[in-house]
């Protein structure tokens, strides 16, 4: 029998192997808080392995999957307690922060979507999709970081959409590779861009500016949100805002070619954006942390 800690525990390899800047972005929480972070995180890892990783026959497979994690979990919710190795810890986490368990059945929508969705046609079909797998994850984690106001609501969905945007931009190749595309086909027709191509021409990188700005629009709406944070929540945030659009300007650095490189935010900077983090908490009054840099490149 798995015990909670040993659920914990599993948690955290899912996150420290498969969401490095969550991970690291969570160590700026206080500790009572961080394996919370990791259990949300590997509850939406273990549904999105269900969707993407390699090894099922069918979709109906993957279907039947996630419709059987959905009703375990569901279930165990409701009694309270779960004895599935990962669920253990996220059932108790759900309960420990009365989070809504609709953001649950939201998410699991948009992973279902996956399975047979390979397009979408506008930005507002892409926030559709992005409404689960994406915002309502800035929801779930709301609770944890305590907001002072129901005025963090929106700025933590913002921040979710940021996120799954830069995602991506950074993965249209491994995308492609999976027979899915997340830039709305109107923004590629605006272009002239063409995924396929797999080329980074003139219209490409126009394409791949405009999307940047609309990602950078998103943590700009996301700072709004931090005042009614407390600090160690807001440092949090704003560390993991700052390590996120990383990646945006890695991919700028490379010349917007996100077919044959991945743009990365290397580990010692973000140990060192950590550090800088948990150093302001030590002494505030000599040490601030900077807002998520939203505008232009910066050096690296």
């Amino acid at each position: 029998m798995t015990t909670l800690e040993q659920s914990y525990t599993l948690c955290r390899s899912l996150n420290r192997r498969h969401g490095t800047t969550y991970y690291w972005a969570g160590f700026v929480l206080p500790a009572v808080k961080r394996h919370h972070v990791w259990a949300l995180y590997a509850f939406c890892r273990f549904a999105d392995e269900i969707v993407d990783a390699p090894g099922w026959r069918s979709v109906d497979d993957r279907r039947a999957a996630l419709d059987r994690l959905a009703e375990r979990f569901f279930t165990d919710l409701a009694a309270g307690r779960s004895e599935h190795p990962v669920l253990k810890a996220v059932v108790h986490t759900v309960h420990a922060f009365d989070i809504d368990a609709g953001l649950f059945r939201r998410f699991l929508r948009s992973m279902a979507m996956d399975l047979t969705v390979e397009r979408y046609e506008t930005y507002a079909d892409l926030e559709d999709y992005m409404d689960g797998s994406a915002s309502v994850i800035g929801e779930m984690m709301l609770p944890l970081l305590e907001p002072s106001s129901p005025e963090a609501v929106r700025p933590a969905r913002a921040l979710g959409e940021a996120f799954q945007l830069t995602n991506f931009l950074r993965d249209v190749g491994e995308d492609l590779d999976r027979g899915r595309v997340y830039l709305p086909q109107e923004d590629l027709q605006a272009f002239g861009a063409d995924p396929a191509r797999r080329r980074v021409d003139p219209a490409w990188v126009a394409l791949m500016r405009f999307e940047i700005e609309r990602a950078r629009a998103l943590y700009a709406e996301a700072e709004r949100g931090i005042p009614f944070l407390p600090p160690s929540s807001a440092r949090c945030i704003t560390t993991a805002s700052a390590l996120y659009g990383g990646i945006l300007r890695a991919i700028e650095r490379n010349g917007y070619d996100v077919f044959s490189t991945r743009a990365r935010v290397p580990a010692v900077r973000k140990a060192a954006a950590v550090g800088r983090a948990l150093l302001a908490a030590r002494w505030p009054s000599t040490t601030a942390v900077s807002p998520a840099p939203v505008g232009g490149p910066t050096p690296r």
